[in-house]
């Protein structure tokens, strides 16, 4: 009889443990020594047993961080009305927004041309990570014509939510007017933010959302995990 390798039976006890619920999604795997202190082997032959969780989508690695069980992908919707907190309700996730950057500035030339902006005027510009049940899933960057939104800045700093910002400025809905999607690698500041590893691939969003009118309001960029997100057309109303 052909004898089993180590590391394929070590990758077997983990993937029962995580099957089983000892380690929930987004949690830390413990350590490559303490693994090979439990089960009295080299660290090379655990090295390869988390190398195999990874590559069954058990697992992803952080560089410098450790080992982390993988989520579930989350379905999220692309429609006329792109809600963030919406969608990950709706897909029976918790959700969740840091915010990285939050300023005006001058609009560069394809905001300005997105927004039908003179070029140079200011734009407010939003950028967030947002989670899913605490594992980040997207990174995102919102630029909002200033003028229109005279104080959107200081009601995304006390509201952060887009949606009900907007709504404080006056606007009381807009829609999605177009979005682009193309495969993408992680960049380091990514993969530092979305926890993987850099050059994993990644799905990015452009999108256009407007106004009831058709006047644009927001020119956006979002950065999805590939492997926790599934993007599913909308056919809403």
């Amino acid at each position: 009889m052909s004898r089993i390798p180590v590391w394929k039976t070590i990758a077997r006890q983990m993937t029962d443990e995580i099957a089983s619920g000892h380690y929930a999604p987004g949690d830390k795997l413990p350590t490559e020594a303490s693994l090979s202190a439990r089960f009295g082997v080299n660290r090379h032959t655990v090295r390869r047993a988390l190398a195999s969780l990874n590559e069954a989508g058990l697992s992803y690695s952080r560089r410098g961080a450790g080992v982390f069980v993988a989520t579930a992908p989350t379905d999220y919707a692309i429609g006329r009305r792109v809600r963030f907190h919406q969608n990950l309700a709706a897909a029976g996730k918790l959700p969740n927004t840091s915010t990285l950057r939050l300023e005006t500035r001058s609009a560069d030339t394809r905001e300005a041309e997105a927004l039908n902006l003179v070029p140079g005027s200011k734009v407010v510009v939003y950028e967030r990570l947002s989670s899913a049940d605490n594992a980040p899933i997207a990174l995102s960057r919102s630029v909002f014509p200033a003028e229109r939104f005279p104080g959107l800045l200081d009601k995304l700093k006390k509201i952060g939510s887009v949606t009900a910002a907007l709504n404080d400025e006056g606007l009381d809905d807009y829609l999605r007017a177009s979005t682009r999607l193309t495969a993408k690698s992680a960049t380091a500041v990514q993969a530092l933010h979305l926890r993987i590893v850099q050059g994993s691939p990644i799905l990015r969003t452009v999108s256009l959302n407007t106004d009831k009118a058709g006047q644009p309001i927001e020119y956006g960029h979002t950065w999805f995990a590939g492997d926790r997100v599934t993007l599913t057309v909308s056919h809403d109303e």
